[in-house]
């Protein structure tokens, strides 16, 4: 891999024990620790408030470097809502809930067209999709008309009311949670929905640890200051910049590549992961390993986002999942999240790393 091209910035290969890689300029070195410091205050921040908080925020925050959007499942009570509002809190940016409800109509979150007493004038009145953090709060509660109001809003950065197309503001990452055990009253997200967002992270119950924890720490919160911002949008646009030049090597390329693919051609698998897919895991890759405060990826960066990049894109074999089903009698946990989870275990280890 020495003799990998190289992009501009770079002066002379440095050894990382797996690849060689271009050394970064100054300016480089000073934003890749800036993202790792910032990691490390969002965690340290949030933590304060909501337990076993480190990967989620992390993964928020790739989301949000990347303009990813972020689907947060788990049972009621885990803190989803709780999260996402102090981790948007932390941010110098704009922050909307919308409480997706059976009776919601498109222009509850897109906005309509009303009439100004004034001018006697039809005007546009946006609605709260218009922020740069938007919670799209239990999001399969909402009829299949308004989910799909939000697939132009999510791919395209924009609306579209009466001809007239309306940008978003920039950045904006929808953050949507959605419970996966009460089915009553709920419509499961289409599948070219679910495409659209860059991760979904699956919360479950803490520790023991972490819960008593919590719990220790509930007196203290009513004494607690309001949080104040952490991430600058000036400090936010620099390091968004960067993600795009982190460099990846075409062997580091080719193992995500070999991955999206491996997940087509399983027999367990009935829809693979698509190109678009692989196109969000690439550019979560490189914001992962920013975050980490490296301007440059490696196999590791791939291994850890590989579940939360492909677990909701693949669909399994409906053969597969109810062999599961008939032979579990643990009734703990949800057996297509555990199919999945051996599943893309298994794509990583026949495949090998490049080294």
């Amino acid at each position: 891999m020495s003799g990998a091209p190289r992009p501009p910035d770079a002066s002379r290969p440095v050894p990382t024990g797996s690849v060689d890689v271009p050394a970064p300029r100054l300016e480089w070195s000073a934003t890749t620790s800036r993202a790792r410091d910032l990691l490390g205050r969002l965690q340290g921040a949030i933590g304060q408030s909501v337990i076993a908080v480190e990967e989620p925020v992390r993964q928020l925050l790739i989301g949000l470097l990347c303009e990813g959007h972020v689907l947060l499942e788990g049972v009621p009570g885990l803190a989803k809502t709780f999260l996402v509002r102090h981790f948007a809190e932390r941010l110098d940016l704009s922050f909307r809930r919308i409480q997706f409800t059976p009776d919601m109509l498109p222009s509850d979150i897109l906005g309509n067209m009303a009439l100004d007493l004034k001018t006697q004038e039809l005007r546009y009145r946006p609605g709260p999709i218009f922020a740069n953090v938007v919670l799209a709060d239990e999001i399969n509660r909402a009829p299949p008309k308004v989910q799909s109001a939000l697939l132009e809003a999510m791919q395209e950065r924009q609306v579209t009311i009466d001809g007239v197309s309306h940008p978003l503001p920039h950045p904006v990452m929808v953050i949507a949670t959605q419970n996966p055990v009460e089915q009553e009253g709920t419509y499961p997200l289409p599948e070219a929905e679910l495409d659209r967002f860059m991760f979904r992270l699956l919360m479950t119950y803490p520790d023991e640890g972490r819960e008593f924890q919590m719990l220790r720490g509930q007196d203290a919160r009513g004494s607690m200051p309001p949080p104040t911002p952490i991430l600058e949008a000036a400090e936010l646009e620099l390091i968004s910049r960067s993600v795009e030049q982190v460099y990846v090597h075409d062997d580091v390329l080719r193992y995500l590549t070999q991955i999206v693919r491996a997940t087509r051609s399983d027999p367990k698998v009935l829809l693979g992961a698509s190109p678009r897919s692989a196109v969000l895991f690439l550019r979560a890759v490189r914001a992962g390993a920013l975050t980490t405060g490296r301007p440059y990826a490696i196999p590791d960066d791939i291994k850890a986002l590989a579940f939360p990049s492909l677990n909701h894109r693949l669909i399994l074999r409906p053969d597969v999942l109810a062999q599961q089903i008939s032979g579990d009698s643990s009734g703990v946990g949800d057996p297509t999240q555990r199919v999945m989870g051996d599943l893309i275990r298994s794509i990583l280890q026949r495949i090998p790393a490049p080294h």
